[in-house]
């Protein structure tokens, strides 16, 4: 798994700032566990993880909601691709958004938060630096890894969120607005899958 740096920042911050994180890149991965759904007709299975989504960013955004995680989590196990020998490559990449979200809701589950956040932020940079060896055929170390300018710019990314939860300007029902606004709208993957209506 490769560390970003901005993981040990971002465990400083208040819970919700490091759900609100969390959540931020489950969305940026939905799209590739759409894609995957729709190669294999598996329609309603993509639906179930969007509305595990909705429930999270719900909870962000209205006070005392009342969600059972644990159900969620039952839904989202339920829905986890199974590796065979003719499974196409996108089953990665789809397997990583689910357990990105596993990872978010027992954090909602176990109170530890930290390790959940480092486990998000890493799956995601992971998930593209899978890609890229994939594609060139090549094994690189992690820190090779880490040097590859589509990883350097997932922790750019990773690191304008960080500031965004950091700026005190911000309030928090307009951040959370804006950053789910933002990722959707933007209907783009972290390795490039563009989800269309």
């Amino acid at each position: 798994m490769i560390k970003n740096p901005v993981q040990l920042r971002i465990e400083k911050l208040p819970v919700w700032q490091q759900r609100l994180f969390m959540v931020c890149l489950c969305e940026r991965m939905y799209p590739n566990f759409v894609f995957y759904c729709q190669q294999q007709q598996k329609d309603e299975d993509a639906k179930s993880y969007k509305k595990i989504l909705d429930l999270i960013w719900e909870s962000l955004l209205v006070e005392n909601v009342k969600i059972n995680f644990d159900l969620q989590l039952a839904k989202i196990e339920v829905i986890i691709p199974t590796v065979n020998d003719d499974s196409p490559y996108m089953i990665y990449p789809a397997i990583d958004a689910c357990q990105a979200l596993s990872e978010l809701l027992h954090s909602y589950l176990s109170g530890e938060i930290a390790e959940h956040v480092a486990q998000v932020s890493s799956i995601s940079a992971t998930t593209i630096a899978e890609l890229e060896m994939t594609k060139s055929d090549v094994y690189l170390s992690e820190e090779e890894q880490k040097r590859l300018p589509c990883v350097i710019d997932e922790f750019d990314l990773q690191w304008e969120i960080f500031r965004l939860l950091c700026d005190e300007n911000n309030e928090m029902i307009d951040l959370i607005k804006g950053l789910r606004s933002d990722i959707r709208s933007a209907k783009t993957s972290n390795i490039g899958v563009f989800l269309s209506d």
